[in-house]
Formats: C-alpha cells, sequence, structure tokens
C-alpha cells in the first residue's frame, strides 16, 4: 500500500499554492470542486505523492469547522487501495470503525472512504481506489 496523497486544510488554495510553488518548486496538477463534501481542492505532485489542498466552500462544511476548530494544517494521510469494497469489509472484521459505510466518490471521481480517527491513534486516514 502506497502513501497516495496528504490531505491539508487550507484557507486559501491560491494563497498556499503559492507557497508550495515558491518554497519546494510544486505546481498545481489539478484542481477542483467536490460539492458533495463542500469543498475545493488542489492537487500538487511531489514525487510519487500529491499534497491535496483543502478550501472549504461553505461555512458549513467538514474543512471549514476543521480550521475554526483546529486551523489551518495536517488533515488527513490517504492510502491507495485496488479493492476498496474488501479492504473496508477486512477493517470492520478487525473492529475499526468507518466513518463511511460504503466507498464514495471523491475527487478525480476516485472511491474513497475514511477510517474514524479515533480508532487510528488520532490520525484521519482516507482509503483511495483510483477511478478507471
Amino acid at each position: 500500500m502506497k502513501l497516495e496523497h496528504v490531505g491539508i486544510a487550507v484557507s486559501s488554495i491560491k494563497e498556499s499554492a503559492a507557497f508550495y510553488r515558491a518554497s519546494l518548486g510544486l505546481e498545481i496538477f489539478s484542481e477542483e470542486e467536490v460539492p458533495s463534501q463542500k469543498v475545493r481542492v488542489a492537487f500538487l505532485k511531489a514525487g510519487e505523492t500529491f499534497l491535496e489542498l483543502l478550501e472549504a466552500t461553505s461555512p458549513d462544511s467538514v474543512i471549514a469547522r476543521f480550521i475554526e476548530k483546529r486551523g489551518a494544517g495536517l488533515h488527513h494521510l490517504a492510502f491507495e487501495t485496488f479493492k476498496i469494497s474488501e479492504q473496508m469489509e477486512e477493517l470492520k472484521k478487525l473492529g475499526f470503525p468507518l466513518i463511511d459505510e460504503r466507498p464514495r466518490t471523491g475527487a478525480r471521481g476516485h472511491k474513497v472512504c475514511f477510517l474514524n480517527p479515533k480508532a487510528t491513534q488520532n490520525v484521519l486516514i482516507e482509503l483511495v481506489e483510483p477511478h478507471g
């Protein structure tokens, strides 16, 4: 299993992307809005891994609440899987609580699900099954 991306909650994709461009030479690889999550995302390629910048598009989004409570910063780690449904079933059997009962469509059309951070040492973990 490889680290697919690192999710970072930001107040402004434009400002954050400028920082990553100036300091590390990273450019935006793709950008889109995910209306179901009330978020705009931008992916910056860093080697074989992406940084996912997450900007709230509504004050009641998960990202807006996260920033209000904790401030901008590390939001989640995402790991690539090719059998997300099977992996979710295995995690349930092992007693890991999931936030999602079944995979949902996330950014880039990928299937995603999240594990409850209370069971993962307070780190929000996302499983990502690439689209196509």
